[in-house]
């Protein structure tokens, strides 16, 4: 990301409009990723899109515990956060910047948008952190679209798909073109 923001100039970008995007566990470390940027004040970040981001290692929601998931489930979910996380894998010592959901401040993060499906694992994790962003005064627009699981892109012609993708690309459209 630093290395975007120093070679703004010969990559023909706007570093205003420099943002980050993240699907499935490219969702959390994008969020991660967000949250470290802010912290360490070094590249302003424009916004940051997360799609049915794997956020919270806790794994202690409703959706999650969902029988029947399609594609990832709380299994395959454990089964990615002790991949991810080794020895830290249950411990209270997981940082935010592993585990998006545990921060604590989510103040001064750029604008941000979630979309996630009604029928994905990560339902609750997402709404929850849309919400947090929205209540630290982050502008941040949630999308939960009905019927759509977990990995939802893998059916890009379905009538809901296609919906999720509407959604993703106004919304960064808006933020491409913000005054």
């Amino acid at each position: 990301m630093r290395w975007t923001f120093e070679h703004a100039d010969d990559l023909g970008v706007d570093v205003n409009r420099i943002g980050i995007y993240g699907l499935s566990a490219g969702g959390g470390l994008a969020a991660a990723l967000a949250l470290l940027a802010r912290d360490r004040g070094e590249v302003p970040l424009a916004f940051q899109l997360l799609d049915c981001p794997m956020l919270d290692d806790r794994q202690a929601t409703q959706s999650l515990a969902t029988a029947g998931l399609y594609v990832w489930d709380a299994t395959s979910n454990e089964f990615g956060w002790r991949s991810y996380l080794g020895d830290l894998y249950g411990s209270d010592d997981v940082p935010p910047y592993a585990a998006a959901a545990r921060a604590t401040d989510l103040a001064g993060l750029p604008p941000s948008c979630v979309v996630v499906g009604s029928i994905d694992g990560f339902r609750d994790e997402d709404v929850d952190y849309a919400l947090r962003l929205n209540q630290a005064g982050v502008p941040c627009e949630l999308h939960v679209i009905a019927g759509l699981p977990h990995a939802y892109q893998m059916v890009p012609e379905a009538q809901a798909v296609r919906l999720a993708t509407q959604c993703k690309n106004d919304w960064l459209r808006r933020q491409l073109n913000a005054d």
